[in-house]
């Protein structure tokens, strides 16, 4: 037959040389598709014979070879050989397979180890029996049993990447012979010998000679002896291949006898591998792996060793470079051309850095207690490292808390022998490591900037390996790209060594000859390469548009918690309330000069401190590994933070330009590069100034979408952009008519859902039914989901695959863990899990990571979209696997009772739904129309309140309308347009109005639009309506919102761009909802999720509205009514006399009983050391100081104040009590020791503090509740939007987070001081409600309120909000009151008149800063960080009134003039005691109006007082000099002040500026010019209070 390959072929391979030669297209962008097969079937005997041409190092794996019955005219040609079916056999790497399962372990030579110019065949001779032939070497039988008509298959593979068909012809019958075409090619004539007749030939010479072998020039021996030819000078095609011997021998190179079979590790592979053809002559056995090669004295290394050739040698070391001659007879003999056999694998030592955890048969290395150490993680391999041998490891989990991360490298440090350092940088010998972009060479710096990456950089999934060359010099690769020569001169015994040092957690060691390895290593690669290869290409154009290319977009590879959608115009983080950073986006190309780049901020969030950050790169987004953030960098860098610039993460200007943290929604930030080589920043249009000089001219736009900013949009001069392309991973994805999202498998009545909790790169929609991979082309891992629940006994756990990409290698896996969601930290892959999981990974059965058994009845690798996988745990502990409903067996035995199940969506698999058929089912509730959501089924845990009914439509619509189901559906019957339908009744506030697309019809453009209108529908024409618009856009009669694909329009004018992922892209089963929220503002919903306000200033009495555009044609209503609709349905009705004579006239009966508060008690499962008493009402800790955790057993009802009071504290230990909510059900919550363990679904209110998942996102919020006196009443209320609120002794202290899920259970943690709390019960009255007893202040009118408290009595809490029993602050004060010995008579003998404005207390009683007070109302401000000890006021002022129309102020004053003062009760002249009695008269004091001395010269002034509304003035020590003494208790010296709170008079005063010349702000209420008040008056200021600051 011709030796020829048939035309067609996979889709990256080029013929050429007629069809003798093959070659993959971009092959180092791409690994796979490059599939050939013969011309014509293979004649038995036949050997089809290709030779290598061109490998390259970046990938993993190699040529694959094999036949199949598949006729290749009419083959679909699948990725890769491995992926053929219907009677293939394909040999890959050294295993067998067949149909893609593997048949044969451990076959013949390893073909991923051949290099170029080796030679490779495959046969099927007479009998049926397939042979692999290698080099012109028989490897023995593959397989057998194979049919007679079979084509030759080749797979350019991994790094091979050309080969040439040589021959195909019977082979030769004796081993002497040549081909005719191998004679043309060779310059020389020599026949080759079998490895075993050299190894003969070359043992029969031995014996002649003692102990050496005399041979002639070995031109390539170095690197014939280290198993790779990369190295080796250019020699004949006969000299190039390194397992054969030289070819010509001559007397004057004398080789010893461990060189020799050095030289011989290569040739004898197919002997160990074989049957043991020729073996028994030579003393080779099948496993002969092992035996010492070391020797310089010309010991005999052979003999003495039944399994191997050569026992332990003797006398000293090799002195060749082979490590395997470095210690005696401890290393064996290599197997392939530097490859390694099963029991010789790379591995980590045992021996390692303290911290370090070795797993996964010491493949895996894992750092003890990340978040608490950063160094002691130091791992080397097991054995000295091969020349040409690659050490890669992959990079499994990092910590976001350290600075710096792994090293890497290489040292000649017996692992055995080394006191290992806490970080390998510490070492001064011997040792060469990669750190950062840098080399280090015995810890001293000797290559600042080696390569473009840097280690501190990578990210999860990344890949670092390392190669000593034969020639002594080291290079590192990062995910395959080989970065350059760190070193030369390299030592030839080096071992591999890695520091998990800071953020590097876990890695694990990467075998090539591993399937799975090989997969996520060339998915790494390719991520790192080309984030957009892979991505559908435009088709070639003649003409093509001179302006697309060059138009500025966001580039593909963007930040791990970014997006790109729009085209490549917007970029968001899609969990913005999540994370806060990993949201840096750059731009496509370089910027040209002076082209301004600017963006506007679509979204923003109130979570996180910080906003968007912009700048510019030297980096290439396309290879550069995206930081957390952009300030990151150290190199190539500006941005502009806040309000200042930095440069490689250095601060140049400090005060640069507007603030960019205080940027809002709408806002546009701008850069430019001038082609002077200056930066400018621009702001909402606005230049900023020059920030930087010098830049460079190629640089990318950086935008970091950090903290609050959540979206951002480039601004151009470009048309509209089209509709999002199908491809894209962003927004809602398309679902077929059969998924479980489509109208008949909607109603499913199974509770199984995904989890909440899941992988970085995973969304879940449709109310937990669908899970999707985003950024599907960048990304491949990093997308585990979960169930949320355990599987019960013979429940069925099922999926249908929706999505898949034609990208990555492998795909979908599938399987159960007892893992708990919230106890699991979610891994790259779930296979990486090294306890408690079981896993489907293509045909293997995995546990904890380690392969169970292969060949499992199904191969997930191999199923393509709408296959159906399911999952069951039997009652008897089996695990059975289901795909498209038929059992495949059981898969693995000896399950735990509890299980979940997990679905890994890992490389082509993008996006699956579960589907009808899991869990119980029962169609007795299902109906074709009514969805759950229109019958809300009420939880223990929900807000007791009548069912909504579902919403309907108005009977008024457009002509082509057709409404069906009482209402609930609408059909358009005909045409694209007239499609217009309202809600029967206006929207309330917040009441959300969703539809179902039911059906489509694709030969339309456009699709659903929604809004509101004011228009009212009962007001139009009977049906038909024919006078109504033909569409929503212009509808104008009255003013409506819509949203029409991604734009937002008003009345037909467009509003915004980009508003959200485009209507036109939805499909069967998406859903679309509309709302008016209590802000005025329009909320669009797709899936369930909200994209936010789309307009504002929305009418209040609005009609939610819908056009049946386009494509689409049927829609159903999903969303029911907020409140019962009483004339439709009502509750049971309650007597008439059940309304208390107190009700409004607007509170029905029958809806009082969703104004009942539901009942709350503790919950039975709790913290150890808790014990529940008085109906678990009251909750004790009974010993230590923590473990003292609490939960709610019912769920929190929206808008319901759930109130706890603290009874007991014990001051012998520190802090105390912390409480909040949490997202998920506590039932069998496994309770830590404190709440700030909790790291799933928390928010914790701890000190003044908010936390989320043991993070502060939040400071200076309230009271400090560590200073929470016994009495105290603490409460949680979670608002309608989702909101926590802190309530102390029944005042709101405002949002402390948002987005709270629902259902969600507070939580209490009895922690340190807090011993004891007990529930309030709902009679106590709740928040707002009127109390018989005692008014606080949030139940005062204004008009009433002086500080906060009522006029008519002084400043002053209730009794039972009264802090100063523990305020130790407050008491320190009142010591040093006592010891100015000052009457007792002068103050009010109240107590709890004498208030703390310490920080605790003033947010522990929920003051406010300012005030106004008195007529005409002025503002004063509260003495914060002062004491106020209230004062005894004359009785004819306390009734007056007249005394509640003054003003408040304060005057500043020394120790002395106290007693002076109080004994006139009014301010002292300065002249008398104060101050400023040493200065002239006529000098303005501060002082007060008093009598004259009697002995005063009449030409002296009135002297005058100086007053101020706020303390921060009076309160300087020009006003208050500080006087020192020591605390009566504590012994300790401290610094105090005194001064006076006053009511002044209205127009006893003239307002002016500040007198002592200071020139920065002194209160941001009161400006500088009016901050000081000057009165002469006598009896115009009254002395309300004693103020005092101890420091």
């Amino acid at each position: 037959m011709a030796a020829e390959l048939h035309p067609r072929s996979g889709k990256l391979i080029g013929l050429s040389n007629s069809n003798r030669t093959a070659q993959r297209n971009q092959p180092v962008q791409e690994f796979n598709h490059g599939l050939v097969l013969s011309r014509e079937p293979l004649r038995d005997r036949d050997v089809f014979t290709v030779r290598i041409d061109k490998k390259v190092n970046s990938w993993s794996g190699s040529i694959e070879i094999g036949v199949t019955a598949l006729d290749p005219a009419a083959l679909d040609f699948p990725s890769s050989a491995t992926g053929l079916k219907g009677g293939s056999w394909i040999v890959s790497g050294c295993s067998v397979l067949k149909d893609g399962r593997s048949v044969l372990e451990e076959y013949g030579r390893d073909l991923d180890q051949l290099g170029e110019g080796d030679r490779v065949g495959i046969q099927r001779n007479g009998r049926g029996e397939l042979h692999l032939w290698v080099n012109g070497q028989d490897c023995g039988t593959a397989a057998s049993g194979l049919p007679s008509r079979l084509w030759a298959v080749v797979d350019l593979y991994g790094k091979c990447t050309q080969v040439t068909v040589v021959s195909c012809e019977p082979p030769p019958d004796t081993e002497g012979e040549e081909h005719e075409e191998e004679e043309e090619e060779r310059e020389e004539e020599v026949a080759p010998a079998s490895p075993g007749a050299l190894m003969t030939e070359a043992c029969r010479d031995h014996e002649d000679r003692t102990g050496a072998l005399v041979l002639p020039t070995v031109p390539a021996l170095a690197a014939v002896m280290n198993g790779s030819a990369e190295e080796a000078p250019e020699v004949t095609r006969g000299q190039s291949r390194p397992d054969k011997f030289p070819n010509n021998f001559e007397s004057d190179t004398v080789l010893t006898e461990h060189q020799l079979f050095d030289v011989f590790n290569n040739a004898i592979v197919s002997l160990y591998r074989s049957e043991g053809e020729g073996g028994e002559d030579l003393g080779i056995g099948s496993d002969s792996s092992r035996g010492g090669t070391g020797s310089s004295n010309g010991a005999r290394g052979a003999g003495g060793n039944d399994n191997g050739i050569g026992g332990g040698a003797e006398g000293g070391s090799s002195t060749n470079n082979s490590p395997s001659g470095s210690s005696g007879g401890t290393a064996g003999m290599s197997v392939g051309s530097g490859g390694m056999t099963t029991n010789d694998a790379l591995l980590f030592h045992e021996k390692c850095g303290t911290l370090i955890k070795l797993s996964n048969n010491n493949k895996t290395a894992e750092r003890r207690r990340p978040l608490d150490e950063f160094n002691n993680g130091v791992v080397m391999t097991n054995r000295p490292l091969r020349h040409n041998e690659m050490f890669e490891i992959r990079i499994d989990k990092l910590v976001d808390k350290w600075s710096g991360s792994i090293e890497i490298g290489v040292t000649t440090h017996n692992p055995n022998n080394l006191d290992y350092p806490a970080t390998m940088t510490n070492l001064r010998s011997g040792t060469i490591m990669m750190s950062g972009c840098g080399i280090l060479t015995n810890g001293k710096g000797t290559r600042r900037e080696y390569c473009e990456f840097s280690l501190d950089e990578l990210q999860e999934g990344d890949h670092i390996g390392l190669m000593r060359k034969a020639s002594g010099a080291l290079h590192f690769y990062i995910n395959g790209i080989d970065q350059g020569v760190a070193a030369n001169q390299t030592p030839g015994v080096v071992y591999g060594v890695v520091d998990l040092y800071g953020m590097a957690v876990k890695v694990t060691i990467v075998h090539n000859h591993n399937h799975s390895d090989r997969l996520r290593r060339n998915n790494a690669i390719m991520r790192a390469l080309s984030p957009d290869v892979g991505r559908p290409r435009p088709a070639l154009s003649l003409t093509p548009d001179p302006e697309a290319p060059d138009r500025l977009l966001f580039h593909p590879n963007c930040g791990q918690k970014a997006a790109i959608i729009g085209d490549g115009r917007t970029a968001l983080r899609p969990h913005a309330t999540d994370d806060f950073n990993h949201g840096v986006v750059l731009s496509n190309r370089p910027l040209h000069s002076n082209e301004v780049f600017q963006v506007r901020i679509d979204k923003m969030v109130d979570k996180w401190a910080g906003s968007i950050e912009i700048g510019v790169t030297t980096h290439n987004p396309a290879y550069l590994q995206l930081p957390s953030t952009m300030t990151n960098l150290r190199s190539g860098t500006w941005m502009m933070t806040g309000n200042g610039v930095m440069h490689n993460g250095t601060t140049i200007l400090d005060e640069y330009g507007h603030n960019l943290d205080r940027l809002k929604a709408g806002d546009t930030v701008g850069v430019v590069r001038k082609d002077d080589g200056s930066l400018h920043f621009f702001v909402n249009g606005v230049p900023q100034g020059p920030a930087a000089w010098n830049v460079p001219p190629s640089v990318y736009a950086v935008v970091d979408l950090y903290g609050q900013a959540a979206q951002a949009t480039i601004m151009d001069d470009m048309a509209d952009l089209p509709p999002l392309p199908d491809d894209s991973s962003e927004g809602p994805m398309a679902m077929s008519p059969g998924s479980p999202c489509s109208v008949t498998g909607a109603s499913a009545a199974s509770d199984l859902r995904f989890h909440q909790l899941h992988g970085t790169n995973a969304v879940i929609t449709n109310g937990g039914r669908t899970a999707l991979r985003q950024n599907c082309r960048s990304e491949f891992n990093d997308a585990i989901v979960i169930s949320n629940r355990c599987l019960r006994d013979g429940e069925l756990f099922e999926i249908v695959i929706q999505k898949m990409v034609d990208r990555w290698s492998g795909s979908i896996e599938a399987g159960v863990t007892a893992i708990r969601p919230e106890e699991l930290e979610f891994p790259n892959t779930m296979t990486d899990i090294d306890y408690d999981t079981w896993m489907l990974s293509g045909t293997a059965i995995m546990q904890d990571g380690n392969t169970m058994r292969n060949n499992y009845g199904c191969d997930l690798d191999s199923l393509s979209t709408g296959s159906r996988i399911g999952m069951m745990r039997t009652a008897s502990g089996d695990l059975h696997y289901y795909i498209n409903g038929v059992d495949q067996g059981v898969a693995c035995t000896g399950l735990p009772p509890e299980v979940y199940a997990v679905i890994d969506l890992y490389g082509q698999c993008v996006q699956v739904s579960i589907t009808s058929s899991s869990g119980p089912l029962d169609n007795s509730l299902c109906t074709s129309n009514i969805t759950e959501k229109s019958f809300p089924i009420h939880s223990p845990g929900s807000v007791p309140m009548v069912a909504g009914v579902a919403h309907r439509l108005h009977n008024k619509h457009g002509k082509n309308v057709v409404l069906l189901g009482d209402g609930c559906q609408a059909v358009r019957v005909g045409g694209y347009a007239h499609g217009i339908v309202f809600s029967a009744k206006e929207l309330k506030t917040d009441e959300l109005f969703e539809v179902k697309i039911n059906e489509v019809d694709e030969q339309w453009s456009g699709s659903l639009r929604i809004g509101l209108t004011t228009l009212q529908p009962p007001d139009l024409p009977s049906c038909p309506l024919s006078g109504l618009s033909p569409s929503l856009t212009q509808l104008r009669s009255k003013v409506t919102w819509l949203l029409a694909g991604s734009e937002v329009r008003r009345n037909g004018v467009l509003q915004r761009q980009n508003y959200a992922c485009s209507l036109d892209r939805l499909t069967v089963g998406n859903r679309v909802g509309v709302k008016r929220c209590s802000d005025d503002t329009m909320h669009i919903f797709i899936d369930g999720e909200d994209m936010g306000p789309a307009a504002t200033a929305v009418a209040k009495n609005v009609y939610a509205v819908l056009d049946l555009y386009g494509k689409v044609t049927a829609l159903s209503i999903v969303s029911s009514t907020v409140v019962e609709d009483t004339e439709s349905v009502k509750a049971p009705s309650l007597s008439s006399d059940s309304c208390s004579e107190g009700e409004e006239d607007t509170t029905p009966c029958e809806n009082e009983p969703a104004l009942v508060p539901m009942s709350m008690a503790f919950l039975e499962n709790h913290g150890k050391n808790i014990q529940l008493s008085n109906q678990n009402l009251t909750a004790a800790r009974v010993s230590s100081y923590n473990q003292g955790l609490l939960v709610t057993a019912q769920a929190l009802p929206r808008q319901q104040l759930f109130q706890f009071q603290i009874d007991r504290l014990n001051s012998s230990w520190t802090s105390s009590l912390s409480l909040g909510v949490i997202g998920h059900s506590p039932d069998r919550l496994n309770f830590p020791s404190t709440a700030c363990c909790l790291k799933r679904s928390v928010w914790l209110l701890q000190r003044d503090s908010v936390f989320h998942n043991s993070l502060k996102i939040c400071e200076n919020y309230g009271p400090n509740l560590d200073t929470c006196p016994e009495g105290t009443v603490l409460g949680v209320l979670v608002d309608a939007n989702g909101c926590l609120h802190l309530y102390v002794n029944g005042m709101d202290q405002g949002v402390a987070a948002q987005d709270i899920p629902s259902p969600c259970h507070p939580l209490i943690d009895l922690y340190g001081q807090c011993e004891q709390v007990t529930i309030v019960t709902n009679h106590v009255p709740a928040v707002g409600a009127e109390s018989s007893d005692v008014r606080c202040q949030g139940d005062m009118e204004k008009a009433d309120m002086v500080d906060g408290i009522k006029e008519s009595v002084c400043w002053t809490p209730p009794p039972e909000v009264n802090p100063n029993k523990t305020c130790e602050y407050q008491a320190l004060c009142s010591r040093f009151k006592e010891l100015l010995t000052l009457p007792d008579g002068y103050f009010n003998e109240d107590a709890k008149y004498n208030l703390c404005y310490c920080e605790s207390c003033h947010k522990l009683r929920g003051d406010e800063a300012y005030y106004k007070r008195g007529e005409p109302p002025r503002d004063y401000a509260l003495p914060f960080g002062w004491c106020r000890f209230a004062l005894r006021i004359k009785p004819h002022c306390e009734v007056s009134n007249t005394f509640k129309k003054w003003h408040i102020a304060y005057h500043g004053t020394s120790v002395g003039s106290l007693r002076r003062a109080l004994d006139h009760s009014q301010l002292l002249a300065a002249e008398s005691s104060s101050v400023f009695s040493a200065s002239p008269v006529k000098v303005e004091g501060h002082g007060s109006y008093g009598e004259p001395e009697e002995n005063s010269a009449p030409e002296r002034e009135i002297p005058r007082v100086r007053l101020s509304p706020t303390m921060r003035y009076s309160g300087l020590e020009v006003f208050a000099p500080k006087v020192q003494f020591r605390d009566p208790r504590s012994l300790r010296c401290h610094h105090a002040q005194v001064g006076f709170q006053v009511c002044v008079r209205p127009g006893s005063y003239k307002v002016g500026p500040q007198s002592l010349g200071v020139s920065e702000s002194l209160d941001p209420r009161f400006s500088n010019t009016e901050i000081e008040w000057i009165t002469k008056e006598k009896g115009g200021t009254l002395l309300y209070g004693l103020l005092i600051r101890v420091e």
